[in-house]
């Protein structure tokens, strides 16, 4: 938990007057860490940006004032508190319109430097909060999500919270919702951002290369390892391990991973030597885990080592007006990389963004939208580029039932296996380019197929 904490950064050439600093601030919440020169703070905010620094501006190899414009462009949340004598108060007040949040003029009691950074502190906490709360340009959400629902804001805060922890975090959700992007998130998030983050698919692998994919292997350990390999265990190491579809993972692997979180210690297929590691474990899945607990294909003692922080990301459907706001995002993106005039939807456009049933979630409106943008050029996105890839008819039957009775609404279940159903009669049988057009896994589809009843199931 320690490097969850915030860094207070101290500049200060003075070693004693250091250590008086260190000292005074022990007890509060935040990790204190001392630089003597430029040149050594430098190389902390790179290495690990603090949330308060104090500086002293008169440095043996430089001007503090110099590293000030450099923080608060690197992080404009970030507290600059200045250290100053009494003969460089206007320096002092300079720094302040350069954008420091304070000064403090030696000597200072004890009381008023720690009033002062524990201020800052709860400042640069609630900067950080409100910009995670509060969506920039056209929608623009989170670390890499886009949207404003309040579904996601309430995401947005818990990747925060668990970013803040080393315990492991349980992604769950529809394919396309993001879960990789959640992952990535709370990486970077974390104490362990300047670590690698290594993901690895889990149901992407066969069943007799997925344990070398994640311990590594020996030379000469099974037929093809013509090399030692690192695992993506090894490679995570001091920084993050995504395992996606863990649910894919087949028993007696789950056995060997179970030991691995139990003891963080990994030996490569073919090696009787063991190896410690240090990584963060989050995990994700498009099933219901207790489900798979409940058929045995899960185990229980793992799903618990791994069910500490769960996260549910929603599906597309149910995120209100993310819809439109994803599509003028991506609609912006895709025409500047393709040099095409693209500046926004048409309102007939955007209602159908918004009423369609989004089956693949946001990688099959992300597939949408390039395709639009690739075979399409003009100021506006209309209905008309739209419904050849949406099913512009099935657009226009969900809108006349607005109209009728309860009894007209339809299971979004169906609408969804009808949706995959039409896209596999659309591309001829092949499911491959199905699932591709439709923004989904091959396997989901045959999974999906296998349990629906009828003849088109079969």
């Amino acid at each position: 938990m320690i490097d969850s904490l915030p860094l207070v950064l101290i500049v200060e050439d003075s070693q004693s007057l250091a250590e008086i600093y260190s000292y005074t601030l022990r007890d509060e919440q935040a990790r204190v860490v001392q630089a003597a020169t430029l040149s050594a703070a430098r190389a902390v905010v790179a290495a690990d940006p603090p949330a308060v620094v104090l500086l002293d501006l008169r440095l043996p190899d430089g001007d503090g004032a110099d590293l000030l414009k450099e923080i608060k462009h690197a992080d404009p949340d970030a507290a600059v508190i200045v250290i100053t004598a009494h003969g460089s108060i206007n320096g002092a007040v300079d720094a302040i319109r350069g954008g420091a949040e304070d000064f403090l003029v030696k000597p200072f009691a004890t009381q008023r430097l720690l009033t002062t950074v524990r201020n800052s502190l709860e400042r640069h906490r609630l900067s950080r909060l409100v910009r995670i709360l509060s969506p920039t340009g056209a929608g623009e959400g989170f670390e890499g999500f886009v949207g404003t629902d309040a579904s996601m804001q309430a995401v947005y805060r818990i990747v925060e919270q668990a970013a803040a922890s080393t315990a492991t975090v349980f992604i769950t959700g529809e394919s396309g919702t993001g879960k990789e992007v959640c992952a990535e998130a709370i990486h970077r998030r974390s104490g362990r951002a300047a670590g690698p983050f290594v993901a690895i698919n889990c149901g992407a692998f066969p069943r007799d290369l997925i344990e070398s994919e994640i311990f590594g292997h020996t030379r000469g350990a099974f037929t093809g390892a013509t090399a030692n390999r690192e695992g993506a265990a090894s490679r995570a190491h001091r920084g993050t391990l995504f395992l996606d579809e863990i649910c894919d993972m087949d028993l007696t692997l789950q056995t060997r991973l179970l030991r691995f979180l139990q003891t963080g210690v990994v030996q490569k297929v073919g090696s009787d030597r063991p190896e410690q590691v240090d990584v963060r474990f989050v995990c994700a899945t498009n099933r219901d885990p207790m489900e798979e607990v409940r058929a045995g294909r899960f185990r229980e003692d793992l799903y618990y080592r791994l069910h500490v922080l769960p996260i549910h990301l929603p599906p597309l459907r149910h995120r209100g007006d993310d819809a439109v706001i994803i599509g003028r995002h991506l609609l912006r993106r895709f025409a500047a990389e393709e040099g095409k005039r693209f500046q926004g939807f048409t309102a007939e456009a955007e209602a159908l963004l918004a009423s369609y049933p989004w089956p693949g979630n946001v990688r099959q409106l992300q597939n949408v939208v390039r395709n639009i943008t690739v075979l399409h050029d003009g100021d506006r996105v209309g209905i008309e580029m739209l419904g050849p890839v949406l099913d512009l008819a099935q657009g226009r039957r969900t809108d006349e039932r607005m109209d009728d009775s309860e009894d007209e609404i339809r299971p979004l279940d169906d609408l969804e296996r009808e949706a995959i159903e039409r896209a596999i009669t659309l591309c001829d049988g092949n499911m491959t380019r199905a699932a591709q057009r439709l923004g989904i896994s091959v396997k989901t589809i045959y999974r999906k197929r296998a349990a629906w009843s009828g003849p088109t199931a079969a």
